[in-house]
Protein backbone atom coordinates (compact mmCIF):
# COMPACT_ATOMS: atom_id res chain seq x y z
CA UNK A 1 0.00 0.00 0.00
CA UNK A 2 1.19 3.24 -0.93
CA UNK A 3 2.06 5.77 1.38
CA UNK A 4 -0.77 8.52 0.56
CA UNK A 5 -3.23 5.55 1.14
CA UNK A 6 -2.06 5.31 4.30
CA UNK A 7 -2.54 8.69 5.29
CA UNK A 8 -6.08 8.40 3.94
CA UNK A 9 -6.61 5.16 6.00
CA UNK A 10 -5.79 6.56 9.39
CA UNK A 11 -8.07 9.73 8.46
CA UNK A 12 -10.50 7.87 8.40
CA UNK A 13 -10.26 5.64 11.14
CA UNK A 14 -9.60 8.64 13.29
CA UNK A 15 -12.95 10.47 12.35
CA UNK A 16 -14.89 7.23 13.18
CA UNK A 17 -13.27 7.06 16.42
CA UNK A 18 -14.52 10.98 17.40
CA UNK A 19 -17.86 9.88 15.69
CA UNK A 20 -18.29 6.55 18.54
CA UNK A 21 -16.85 8.83 21.21
CA UNK A 22 -19.43 11.33 20.97
CA UNK A 23 -22.41 8.83 20.44
CA UNK A 24 -21.34 7.49 23.61
CA UNK A 25 -20.84 10.61 25.99
CA UNK A 26 -24.69 11.51 24.46
CA UNK A 27 -25.51 8.13 25.32
CA UNK A 28 -24.35 8.86 28.94
CA UNK A 29 -26.49 12.12 29.10
CA UNK A 30 -29.20 10.93 27.99
CA UNK A 31 -28.95 8.27 30.58
CA UNK A 32 -28.02 10.75 33.12
CA UNK A 33 -31.05 12.72 32.22
CA UNK A 34 -33.47 10.28 32.63
CA UNK A 35 -32.18 9.07 36.28
CA UNK A 36 -35.05 10.10 38.25
CA UNK A 37 -32.78 10.75 41.30
CA UNK A 38 -30.90 13.29 39.43
CA UNK A 39 -33.45 15.18 38.33
CA UNK A 40 -35.03 15.68 41.72
CA UNK A 41 -33.33 18.66 43.77
CA UNK A 42 -33.62 18.89 47.43
CA UNK A 43 -34.55 22.75 48.50
CA UNK A 44 -32.83 23.84 51.93
CA UNK A 45 -34.99 25.36 55.19
CA UNK A 46 -33.92 27.94 56.68
CA UNK A 47 -34.64 28.49 60.13
CA UNK A 48 -35.08 32.20 61.41
CA UNK A 49 -32.77 32.55 64.60
CA UNK A 50 -34.76 35.34 66.40
CA UNK A 51 -38.13 33.60 66.24
CA UNK A 52 -38.87 31.50 69.31
CA UNK A 53 -42.30 29.13 69.61
CA UNK A 54 -43.20 27.87 73.21
CA UNK A 55 -45.59 25.57 74.24
CA UNK A 56 -47.35 27.95 77.33
CA UNK A 57 -47.71 31.54 76.22
CA UNK A 58 -50.17 31.76 78.62
CA UNK A 59 -47.05 31.60 81.62
CA UNK A 60 -45.55 34.56 80.40
CA UNK A 61 -47.17 38.17 81.28
CA UNK A 62 -47.27 40.23 78.48
CA UNK A 63 -47.62 44.39 78.19
CA UNK A 64 -48.39 47.02 75.75
CA UNK A 65 -45.55 49.28 73.94
CA UNK A 66 -46.66 52.82 74.85
CA UNK A 67 -46.29 56.27 74.45
CA UNK A 68 -45.61 58.54 76.94
CA UNK A 69 -44.50 62.81 77.45
CA UNK A 70 -41.28 62.35 79.00
CA UNK A 71 -38.29 64.58 79.87
CA UNK A 72 -35.52 63.94 77.54
CA UNK A 73 -32.63 62.41 79.00
CA UNK A 74 -28.95 61.95 78.29
CA UNK A 75 -26.05 60.39 79.61
CA UNK A 76 -22.49 61.79 79.54
CA UNK A 77 -18.73 60.92 81.11
CA UNK A 78 -17.58 63.32 83.54
CA UNK A 79 -14.70 63.12 86.69
CA UNK A 80 -15.37 64.89 90.48
CA UNK A 81 -13.00 67.99 90.51
CA UNK A 82 -12.42 70.44 93.79
CA UNK A 83 -14.73 73.70 93.63
CA UNK A 84 -12.55 76.22 92.01
CA UNK A 85 -14.31 79.15 94.10
CA UNK A 86 -13.01 77.28 96.97
CA UNK A 87 -9.28 76.38 96.42
CA UNK A 88 -6.56 78.28 97.11
CA UNK A 89 -2.85 78.00 95.66
CA UNK A 90 -0.18 78.26 98.57
CA UNK A 91 2.96 80.56 97.89
CA UNK A 92 5.55 81.75 99.69
CA UNK A 93 6.21 85.84 99.37
CA UNK A 94 9.99 85.26 99.93
CA UNK A 95 12.50 82.81 98.72
CA UNK A 96 15.00 81.01 100.63
CA UNK A 97 15.59 76.91 101.41
CA UNK A 98 12.72 74.32 103.17
CA UNK A 99 14.06 73.62 107.03
CA UNK A 100 10.45 71.62 107.60
CA UNK A 101 7.87 70.14 105.73
CA UNK A 102 5.33 68.90 108.09
CA UNK A 103 2.02 68.05 105.52
CA UNK A 104 1.85 65.66 102.88
CA UNK A 105 -0.22 65.92 99.94
CA UNK A 106 -3.90 64.45 100.72
CA UNK A 107 -3.11 65.80 104.18
CA UNK A 108 -6.44 67.39 106.00
CA UNK A 109 -5.25 71.00 107.58
CA UNK A 110 -7.10 73.67 109.65
CA UNK A 111 -7.30 76.72 108.95
CA UNK A 112 -3.90 78.59 110.52
CA UNK A 113 -2.08 75.23 110.68
CA UNK A 114 1.39 75.28 109.94
CA UNK A 115 2.43 73.54 106.43
CA UNK A 116 6.09 74.23 106.52
CA UNK A 117 9.29 76.22 107.24
CA UNK A 118 11.60 77.91 105.19
CA UNK A 119 15.10 79.63 106.02
CA UNK A 120 14.48 83.19 104.00
CA UNK A 121 17.28 85.72 103.36
CA UNK A 122 14.54 87.52 102.50
CA UNK A 123 12.83 87.85 105.50
CA UNK A 124 16.21 88.45 107.54
CA UNK A 125 16.54 91.30 105.47
CA UNK A 126 13.30 92.93 105.78
CA UNK A 127 13.55 92.56 109.95
CA UNK A 128 17.00 94.68 109.69
CA UNK A 129 15.25 96.92 107.67
CA UNK A 130 12.39 96.98 110.01
CA UNK A 131 15.00 97.60 113.45
CA UNK A 132 17.09 100.17 111.09
CA UNK A 133 13.66 102.21 110.56
CA UNK A 134 12.29 102.11 114.21
CA UNK A 135 16.00 103.41 115.70
CA UNK A 136 15.40 106.28 112.63
CA UNK A 137 11.91 106.82 114.05
CA UNK A 138 12.80 107.15 118.30
CA UNK A 139 15.93 109.29 116.77
CA UNK A 140 13.72 111.59 114.76
CA UNK A 141 10.82 111.67 117.36
CA UNK A 142 13.93 113.03 119.68
CA UNK A 143 14.65 115.59 117.88
CA UNK A 144 11.46 116.58 117.30
CA UNK A 145 10.66 116.64 121.54
CA UNK A 146 13.63 119.11 121.09
CA UNK A 147 12.66 121.10 119.07
CA UNK A 148 9.24 121.30 120.29
CA UNK A 149 10.86 122.94 123.49
CA UNK A 150 13.57 125.67 121.87
CA UNK A 151 10.97 126.58 120.35
CA UNK A 152 8.27 126.90 123.30
CA UNK A 153 11.30 129.45 124.34
CA UNK A 154 12.19 131.36 121.51
CA UNK A 155 15.26 129.35 120.82
CA UNK A 156 14.49 127.78 117.32
CA UNK A 157 12.43 129.08 114.75
CA UNK A 158 9.37 127.70 113.10
CA UNK A 159 10.68 126.49 110.09
CA UNK A 160 12.92 124.73 111.59
CA UNK A 161 10.53 122.97 114.13
CA UNK A 162 8.10 122.01 110.68
CA UNK A 163 11.28 120.42 109.13
CA UNK A 164 11.80 118.10 112.37
CA UNK A 165 7.99 117.37 112.19
CA UNK A 166 8.52 116.27 108.84
CA UNK A 167 11.18 114.13 109.58
CA UNK A 168 9.52 112.14 112.11
CA UNK A 169 6.03 111.94 109.70
CA UNK A 170 8.51 110.13 107.18
CA UNK A 171 10.25 108.07 109.82
CA UNK A 172 6.75 106.54 111.02
CA UNK A 173 6.35 105.89 107.49
CA UNK A 174 8.86 104.10 107.02
CA UNK A 175 8.69 101.58 110.40
CA UNK A 176 4.88 101.31 108.73
CA UNK A 177 6.63 100.05 105.90
CA UNK A 178 8.82 97.98 106.99
CA UNK A 179 6.45 96.22 109.67
CA UNK A 180 3.99 95.45 106.28
CA UNK A 181 7.23 93.96 104.61
CA UNK A 182 7.79 91.92 107.77
CA UNK A 183 4.06 90.80 107.61
CA UNK A 184 3.69 90.08 104.10
CA UNK A 185 6.59 87.84 103.94
CA UNK A 186 4.52 85.40 106.71
CA UNK A 187 7.20 87.16 110.16
CA UNK A 188 6.14 89.21 113.40
CA UNK A 189 7.63 91.97 113.96
CA UNK A 190 7.65 91.56 117.52
CA UNK A 191 9.82 88.21 117.50
CA UNK A 192 12.35 89.04 114.80
CA UNK A 193 13.42 85.71 113.14
CA UNK A 194 14.85 84.26 109.41
CA UNK A 195 12.73 81.32 109.36
CA UNK A 196 8.91 81.79 107.46
CA UNK A 197 6.45 79.62 108.72
CA UNK A 198 3.83 78.87 105.88
CA UNK A 199 -0.12 78.65 107.38
CA UNK A 200 -2.90 77.42 105.49
CA UNK A 201 -5.35 80.04 104.61
CA UNK A 202 -8.13 78.01 105.00
CA UNK A 203 -9.22 74.40 105.85
CA UNK A 204 -9.19 71.81 103.43
CA UNK A 205 -7.44 69.06 101.48
CA UNK A 206 -4.22 69.28 100.26
CA UNK A 207 -4.62 68.28 96.24
CA UNK A 208 -1.41 69.32 95.07
CA UNK A 209 2.68 69.47 96.44
CA UNK A 210 5.02 71.03 94.18
CA UNK A 211 7.85 71.05 96.98
CA UNK A 212 9.56 68.59 99.40
CA UNK A 213 12.05 68.83 102.33
CA UNK A 214 14.95 70.80 102.06
CA UNK A 215 14.61 72.24 98.61
CA UNK A 216 14.86 75.71 97.16
CA UNK A 217 12.66 78.19 96.93
CA UNK A 218 12.59 80.65 94.29
CA UNK A 219 11.07 84.13 94.16
CA UNK A 220 7.40 84.31 93.22
CA UNK A 221 7.77 85.43 89.75
CA UNK A 222 9.01 82.19 88.82
CA UNK A 223 8.05 79.52 91.42
CA UNK A 224 5.07 77.80 91.44
CA UNK A 225 2.47 76.95 93.81
CA UNK A 226 3.81 75.35 96.71
CA UNK A 227 0.50 73.74 98.12
CA UNK A 228 -3.06 73.98 96.46
CA UNK A 229 -5.66 73.28 99.20
CA UNK A 230 -9.40 72.50 98.46
CA UNK A 231 -12.52 72.75 100.44
CA UNK A 232 -14.06 69.64 99.52
CA UNK A 233 -17.19 69.63 101.31
CA UNK A 234 -18.90 70.76 97.97
CA UNK A 235 -16.98 69.33 94.75
CA UNK A 236 -17.79 69.53 90.63
CA UNK A 237 -18.69 67.02 88.69
CA UNK A 238 -17.58 68.16 85.18
CA UNK A 239 -18.90 65.82 82.31
CA UNK A 240 -18.45 65.99 78.86
CA UNK A 241 -21.24 66.84 76.44
CA UNK A 242 -20.76 66.53 72.54
CA UNK A 243 -21.98 68.91 69.93
CA UNK A 244 -24.71 67.21 68.73
CA UNK A 245 -26.17 66.87 72.30
CA UNK A 246 -25.76 70.50 73.70
CA UNK A 247 -29.39 71.31 72.55
CA UNK A 248 -30.17 68.81 75.22
CA UNK A 249 -28.87 69.93 78.02
CA UNK A 250 -29.63 73.86 79.92
CA UNK A 251 -28.65 75.23 82.88
CA UNK A 252 -31.05 74.30 85.59
CA UNK A 253 -31.73 71.12 84.54
CA UNK A 254 -31.33 68.58 87.28
CA UNK A 255 -28.90 65.41 86.70
CA UNK A 256 -28.03 61.95 88.29
CA UNK A 257 -24.89 61.01 88.90
CA UNK A 258 -23.45 57.70 89.16
CA UNK A 259 -20.18 56.93 90.72
CA UNK A 260 -17.65 53.31 89.70
CA UNK A 261 -16.79 53.66 93.28
CA UNK A 262 -20.47 53.77 94.61
CA UNK A 263 -22.49 51.57 92.12
CA UNK A 264 -25.61 51.58 94.12
CA UNK A 265 -25.31 54.98 95.26
CA UNK A 266 -27.25 57.64 93.43
CA UNK A 267 -26.53 61.62 93.82
CA UNK A 268 -28.70 64.41 92.71
CA UNK A 269 -27.20 68.00 91.24
CA UNK A 270 -27.83 70.64 88.87
CA UNK A 271 -26.64 72.24 86.15
CA UNK A 272 -24.63 75.45 86.80
CA UNK A 273 -22.81 76.19 83.88
CA UNK A 274 -22.32 75.01 80.44
CA UNK A 275 -19.10 75.89 78.88
CA UNK A 276 -19.20 78.47 75.87
CA UNK A 277 -15.81 76.81 74.72
CA UNK A 278 -16.02 73.74 72.57
CA UNK A 279 -12.80 71.74 72.53
CA UNK A 280 -11.88 71.37 69.23
CA UNK A 281 -10.44 67.83 69.79
CA UNK A 282 -13.84 65.96 71.31
CA UNK A 283 -15.81 68.45 70.16
CA UNK A 284 -17.68 68.60 73.58
CA UNK A 285 -18.49 71.60 75.75
CA UNK A 286 -17.55 71.21 79.41
CA UNK A 287 -21.34 70.66 81.63
CA UNK A 288 -20.60 71.33 85.76
CA UNK A 289 -22.44 69.98 88.56
CA UNK A 290 -22.37 70.83 92.00
CA UNK A 291 -22.52 68.11 94.56
CA UNK A 292 -22.40 68.36 98.49
CA UNK A 293 -19.64 65.97 100.01
CA UNK A 294 -20.04 66.39 103.61
CA UNK A 295 -19.25 62.96 104.43
CA UNK A 296 -16.18 63.17 101.87
CA UNK A 297 -17.20 60.23 100.17
CA UNK A 298 -16.75 61.97 96.79
CA UNK A 299 -13.09 62.21 95.58
CA UNK A 300 -10.99 64.11 92.95
CA UNK A 301 -10.66 61.88 89.60
CA UNK A 302 -13.40 59.65 89.87
CA UNK A 303 -14.97 58.78 87.31
CA UNK A 304 -18.56 59.48 87.05
CA UNK A 305 -21.59 59.37 84.33
CA UNK A 306 -24.18 61.96 84.60
CA UNK A 307 -27.59 61.32 83.51
CA UNK A 308 -29.33 64.83 82.66
CA UNK A 309 -32.86 65.47 82.91
CA UNK A 310 -34.43 68.52 81.26
CA UNK A 311 -37.32 70.15 82.12
CA UNK A 312 -39.04 70.14 78.57
CA UNK A 313 -41.12 66.91 78.41
CA UNK A 314 -41.54 65.09 74.59
CA UNK A 315 -43.84 61.91 73.47
CA UNK A 316 -41.59 58.86 73.81
CA UNK A 317 -41.85 55.16 72.91
CA UNK A 318 -41.74 53.25 76.70
CA UNK A 319 -41.69 49.51 77.60
CA UNK A 320 -41.26 47.97 81.24
CA UNK A 321 -37.52 48.14 82.65
CA UNK A 322 -37.90 44.20 82.85
CA UNK A 323 -39.14 43.60 79.17
CA UNK A 324 -35.51 44.72 77.92
CA UNK A 325 -32.78 42.19 78.12
CA UNK A 326 -29.03 42.72 77.34
CA UNK A 327 -27.61 39.85 75.15
CA UNK A 328 -24.15 40.77 73.04
CA UNK A 329 -23.65 44.14 74.05
CA UNK A 330 -27.62 44.66 72.62
CA UNK A 331 -30.50 45.45 74.30
CA UNK A 332 -33.53 42.95 72.90
CA UNK A 333 -37.08 42.75 74.10
CA UNK A 334 -39.46 39.67 72.73
CA UNK A 335 -42.42 40.55 70.75
CA UNK A 336 -45.46 38.86 70.25
CA UNK A 337 -45.70 37.39 66.69
CA UNK A 338 -49.06 34.74 67.06
CA UNK A 339 -50.41 32.15 68.86
CA UNK A 340 -47.23 30.85 69.70
CA UNK A 341 -44.32 32.79 68.41
CA UNK A 342 -42.71 35.37 69.57
CA UNK A 343 -40.00 37.44 67.68
CA UNK A 344 -36.80 38.53 69.75
CA UNK A 345 -36.09 42.11 68.59
CA UNK A 346 -33.58 44.52 68.95
CA UNK A 347 -34.11 47.71 70.68
CA UNK A 348 -32.53 51.33 71.28
CA UNK A 349 -32.79 52.58 74.41
CA UNK A 350 -32.85 56.37 75.66
CA UNK A 351 -31.43 57.49 79.03
CA UNK A 352 -31.87 55.65 82.18
CA UNK A 353 -35.54 53.88 82.98
CA UNK A 354 -37.94 56.63 84.98
CA UNK A 355 -40.14 55.11 87.68
CA UNK A 356 -39.21 51.51 86.15
CA UNK A 357 -39.78 52.60 82.53
CA UNK A 358 -37.63 52.40 79.84
CA UNK A 359 -37.07 54.63 76.86
CA UNK A 360 -36.47 53.61 73.56
CA UNK A 361 -36.01 55.32 70.44
CA UNK A 362 -36.68 52.57 68.17
CA UNK A 363 -37.04 48.76 67.29
CA UNK A 364 -41.10 48.79 68.79
CA UNK A 365 -43.84 50.99 68.20
CA UNK A 366 -47.00 51.72 70.05
CA UNK A 367 -49.52 49.15 70.14
CA UNK A 368 -46.66 46.08 69.68
CA UNK A 369 -47.25 43.50 72.77
CA UNK A 370 -44.14 42.62 74.32
CA UNK A 371 -43.26 39.91 76.79
CA UNK A 372 -43.03 42.07 80.43
CA UNK A 373 -39.80 39.99 81.71
CA UNK A 374 -37.92 39.12 79.09
CA UNK A 375 -34.99 37.17 81.24
CA UNK A 376 -37.45 35.22 82.42
CA UNK A 377 -38.89 34.14 78.74
CA UNK A 378 -34.89 33.73 77.89
CA UNK A 379 -34.36 31.39 80.41
CA UNK A 380 -37.62 29.55 79.82
CA UNK A 381 -36.60 29.07 76.02
CA UNK A 382 -33.48 28.09 77.00
CA UNK A 383 -34.73 25.12 79.14
CA UNK A 384 -37.03 24.14 76.50
CA UNK A 385 -34.45 23.73 74.01
CA UNK A 386 -32.53 21.47 75.91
Amino acid sequence: MSRSNKRKRNKMLLRAAATCGLVFLAGIDLACSNDPKAAATKSEVTLDPNLYTVEHPELFKLATVETRDLPTTLDANGTVTPDVNSTIHVTSQGSGRVVELKVRLGDFVKKGQELLSIHSSDLAGAFSDYQKAVADERLSQKFFDRAQSLFSHGALAEKDLQQADDTEEKAKLDVQAAEQHVRLLGGDPAHPTSLIELRAPISGTIVEQNISGFEGIKSLDNSPNLFTIADLTQVWVVSDVYENDLGEVEVGDTAQIRLNAYPDRIYHGKVVDISRLLDPATRSAKVRIVLSNRDGSLRPGMFAVSTFRSRKSQPRIVVPSTAIIRLQDKDWAFRKEGALQFRRVEVHTLGGTVDEIQPIRDGLKAGDSIVANALEFSSAVAEQGK
